[in-house]
C-alpha cells in the first residue's frame, strides 16, 4: 500500500536546493496539499507529495492503539522515507529539508520527524499530534538541534485534542525542536491565513 507515484512540483528535485514534503489529510490528495504552496514562501523548493492508498494514510483515529492502525501506519513511515531518501538521493540535505502536513498528514508528519530527529530545515503541521493512545517517549530518538517547528490547532477540534497537541509540543521540546504553539479558540478543522502567515515567518524564514 501507499505506493503511488510521488506527485512533485516546484523546483525539479535534480536541481533545487532545498526541499518541502507535503503530507494530505485523510480524503486528501497530493494535489490538494500541492496547491497551499502556492501560499508559502518556497520559491526555488522541490515539492515532495506522496499519495496515500485511498486517500488515507491509516483507517482509524491517530489516537487509537497503534497495533490497530498497522499494517498501514508503518507503509506510511515508510512512504515518507521514500520521499526523503529521494531528496537526498538529489543532494537535498536534512537541513534543508521541510516537512508540512494537514491533519492526518500533520500527524503522520509529526510523527515521522520525532522517530527520526536531526536538524531538519523546519516543520510544520496544521492541526496534528503524535501518534498512538499513549505517547511513549522511548519511542522517539534524535536531537532537532534548534529545527523550527510550528503547530497550529483549534479548540476545541473534533480530530485531534488540544491535549495531545500540547503533550506533542513538551515531547518535540524535550528533543530539542524549537516549537511554536498556536491554539485558535473555535477555528474549526482548517488552515487559516494567519496559520499560513506564521509558518511563512517562523519557518519559511519569511
Amino acid at each position: 500500500m501507499h505506493q503511488e507515484p510521488l506527485r512533485t512540483g516546484g523546483q525539479p528535485v535534480a536541481t533545487a536546493t532545498k526541499g518541502l514534503i507535503m503530507l494530505h489529510g485523510r480524503g486528501g490528495s497530493a494535489a490538494d496539499i500541492l496547491s497551499l504552496a502556492a501560499h508559502l514562501h518556497v520559491p526555488g523548493f522541490a515539492l515532495l507529495a506522496p499519495q496515500a492508498t485511498q486517500n488515507t494514510w491509516y483507517p482509524n483515529s491517530f489516537l487509537a492503539p497503534v497495533a490497530q492502525n498497522e499494517p498501514w501506519l508503518t507503509d506510511a513511515l515508510a512512504a515518507v522515507g521514500r520521499t526523503v531518501a529521494h531528496a537526498q538521493a538529489a543532494g537535498i540535505t536534512a537541513d534543508n529539508l521541510y516537512f508540512l502536513g494537514f491533519s492526518q498528514g500533520a500527524c503522520l508528519t509529526l510523527e515521522y520527524v520525532a522517530r527520526h530527529a536531526t536538524r531538519y530545515g523546519g516543520v510544520v503541521a496544521f492541526t496534528g499530534g503524535l501518534i498512538g493512545d499513549q505517547l511513549r517517549p522511548e519511542g522517539y530518538r534524535g536531537d532537532f538541534a534548534g529545527t523550527p517547528v510550528f503547530i497550529g490547532t483549534s479548540d476545541p477540534d473534533f480530530h485531534v485534542p488540544v491535549e495531545r497537541v500540547r503533550a506533542s509540543t513538551a515531547l518535540l521540546t524535550a528533543l530539542g525542536a524549537h516549537v511554536t504553539e498556536k491554539v485558535y479558540p473555535n477555528m474549526g478543522h482548517t488552515i487559516t491565513q494567519e496559520e499560513l502567515n506564521l509558518a511563512n515567518s517562523l519557518v519559511f524564514g519569511r
